[in-house]
This record gives C-alpha cells, sequence and structure tokens, in this order.
C-alpha cells in the first residue's frame, strides 16, 4: 500500500501522552460515577417530552469520503470515492436510536461511472441515552476509488473527457464507539441530535467524551497487496450550546477539540517482497458546527454546517492534516409508538431506570 516513511515518535513522548489520557479517563469517569449517583425527576420545567412518540428522519449530508496518501517520493495521492450525497435514514425512540447510511443514487451518486468506477457505502450506528451518559456504535465500510489529482501524475490528462486512475479493491472499514457524558442537567443533548425531547430554555453543556476506533484499509492492484491497520483513541473536550428562539425555533454550535494516540500496522506485498512496519502517533483533532432548525409536537426539519480537521506529525518536517467540510438537511416527523415495540421498551427502561 502506497504510504509514506514514518518515523515513530520517542518513547519519551508516548508515555507522557499515554499517562495524561489514562488520568484524564480516570477523571471523566469518577466525576460521571459521583453526579450520576444524584437522581432527579423528570425536569418539566426546562424539558418538554415525548415518552410514547417515534421519530423518524432523513437526513442528506454532502460529506464525501476521501484517502490521502503523502508520498515523499513524488506527487500525493488524493483518493476520493464517486458519489456526491450520503443518505442516513435514522429512527429514536426513548433512549435508544439507530440509523442507516448509504449512497443514494436518485440523488446523483456514482456519476460518470465509466471515467471514475463504482463506489459503495454503507453505515450502521446504534446510540444509547443512559442518564447523562452518551454511548454509541458505529460499523461503516467504504469502497471503490479513484484518483482525483490525475493532473499531477499526467498533465497531458483531460478532465471530463479521459478516465480517472480506478483503484475497485481499495476498501476501508471501520468500527468506531464513544462514550460521553452530559454535564449540565439543565441542557439537552437529545433536543439536538435525537430530538426525543425539546429544550424550552437557552443551555449549554460541557460534553467530554472517550472515542475509540478500530480501521482497517486494504488495497489490491496489479503486483502490490496491502493492508493496513489503525487504532485511534481520543478524548475529546466538546462544548454545546442550544439557542431556543420564539419556542420552537433553535440555533446550535458546538465545538470539540480532542487529542489521542493513533497506533499503526502496515503490511503490504509487492511483487512477492513484504513489507511490515508498525508506527504510533501522537493525533490532535478538532470538530465544530452550528446547527439551525424547527421543532413542532409532530414535525421537525432543519440544516446543519460542520467541519472537521485531523492532524498528525509524521516526522519532524512533514504534518499530515485531513481537513473536512459539510453540510447537512434532515426533516423528521414523530408518530404514536405501536405496542409491540412500546411495551419491551419500557420492560427494558424500568429494569435500567430510565
Amino acid at each position: 500500500m502506497l504510504k509514506a516513511k514514518a518515523h515513530q515518535y520517542s518513547k519519551q513522548t508516548n508515555q507522557n501522552c499515554s499517562v495524561f489520557l489514562f488520568l484524564l479517563m480516570f477523571f471523566l469517569i469518577h466525576n460521571a460515577m459521583v453526579y450520576g449517583q444524584k437522581k432527579t425527576q423528570k425536569d418539566t420545567v426546562n424539558f418538554i417530552y415525548y415518552p410514547d412518540k417515534i421519530l423518524v428522519r432523513a437526513n442528506l449530508s454532502t460529506q464525501t469520503d476521501a484517502y490521502l496518501l503523502n508520498n515523499k517520493k513524488g506527487s500525493n495521492l488524493d483518493l476520493e470515492t464517486n458519489n456526491s450525497y450520503k443518505l442516513f435514514l435514522s429512527i429514536d425512540y426513548k433512549f435508544i436510536g439507530f440509523s442507516y447510511g448509504f449512497y443514494p443514487k436518485f440523488f446523483g451518486g456514482n456519476k460518470d461511472e465509466d471515467l471514475k468506477g463504482k463506489s459503495s457505502f454503507s453505515d450502521y450506528n446504534f446510540r444509547f441515552f443512559l442518564g447523562r451518559w452518551l454511548q454509541t456504535a458505529n460499523y461503516s465500510k467504504t469502497k471503490g476509488y479513484y484518483v482525483a489529482n490525475m493532473s499531477d501524475f499526467n498533465p497531458d490528462w483531460v478532465e471530463g473527457k479521459d478516465p480517472y486512475l480506478q483503484f475497485p479493491d481499495f476498501k476501508t472499514v471501520q468500527y468506531k464507539m464513544s462514550t460521553s457524558y452530559l454535564f449540565n442537567p439543565k441542557f439537552s443533548l437529545k433536543s439536538i441530535t435525537s430530538f426525543t425531547e425539546w429544550q424550552k430554555m437557552s443551555a449549554g453543556s460541557f460534553i467530554p467524551s472517550l472515542i475509540y476506533s478500530y480501521n482497517r484499509i486494504t488495497s489490491k492492484a496489479a503486483t502490490l497487496d496491502g493492508k493496513q491497520k489503525e487504532f485511534d483513541i481520543r478524548l475529546a473536550a466538546g462544548y454545546y450550546y442550544n439557542f431556543i428562539i420564539h419556542k420552537n425555533f433553535y440555533i446550535a454550535p458546538y465545538l470539540s477539540p480532542s487529542i489521542g494516540v493513533k497506533f499503526l500496522n502496515d503490511k503490504s506485498i509487492d511483487s512477492g517482497v513484504e513489507t511490515v512496519e508498525k508506527e504510533r502517533y501522537f493525533t490532535r483533532n478538532i470538530e465544530g458546527g452550528i446547527k439551525i432548525g424547527y421543532n413542532s409536537e409532530r414535525i421537525l426539519f432543519g440544516a446543519s454546517l460542520n467541519f472537521e480537521n485531523s492532524s498528525y506529525n509524521q516526522d519532524k518536517t512533514t504534518v499530515i492534516t485531513n481537513d473536512k467540510v459539510y453540510g447537512l438537511l434532515y426533516f423528521g416527523y414523530r408518530f404514536d409508538a405501536p405496542d409491540f415495540v412500546s411495551k419491551p421498551i419500557k420492560k427494558i427502561g424500568d429494569k435500567i431506570k430510565m
């Protein structure tokens, strides 16, 4: 697999980072356990609840998939998928939520397949609100990339006429989980994520998160067979705020910087020669955005603008950076939960005291 040669951080730097992350994790869990022991009744002063409603929602996102390969011996390689949009269909009820994402062909996905090839994408996301805790679990798979910066390799290449160099067997698989804790009991994270409740008055909260993921990247070409495995762990210090405007409208900005460690294991076979590399990096990330929308008893809709920047020092002179800016539109509808759904969920909620 094409990748730049990386230099490992010193042992002292990695040890300091590991100790720092452990202390922050301990502080987060300790405080969450202390606050979690305080049981309060439903707050009807600050929130509106929809205990018997199921929310179905469609989210259309302009976020695209890209994979940047830095090659010190030549031009960088910009791999992208052949799609314009992602569509996520979600369902949320009380403290449980699920969504499924894919490329919608009817919105322009996989256009110009004769030039760029075919791409596929699937995403499964589960979320559980347990008091002030939020636990998420995600699985996603993306396959089929093309070289977006062809002009860097072939000056005679003509956009829209000549085909792009394609990697139909380049595949990325990610398993990702996050554990978050809401510090301010007067702020509703559900009111801007799962929409299973609504916030009456403006409020914000510090929401630290522990994010851990496992990525597997495979690539096959004529003489090259590459497999790369990455394990990332990050600690994020997020802050969210929800401005309530005229009861039914809201504006919700957020910012979430994070630091972490990336463990990388790369194995490639090029013309029968096997190469194995193991590296460890200190990573920096920042995510943010703003969401606006409308909420009523049955119908809700809105839009958001989001950005994400991730980077790490590959060596003393090289910084690997990945930037994303994308928009999202959503529309949702609430309806009464049928008995075959409400009864078992109620039993589960009673057992875990939700």
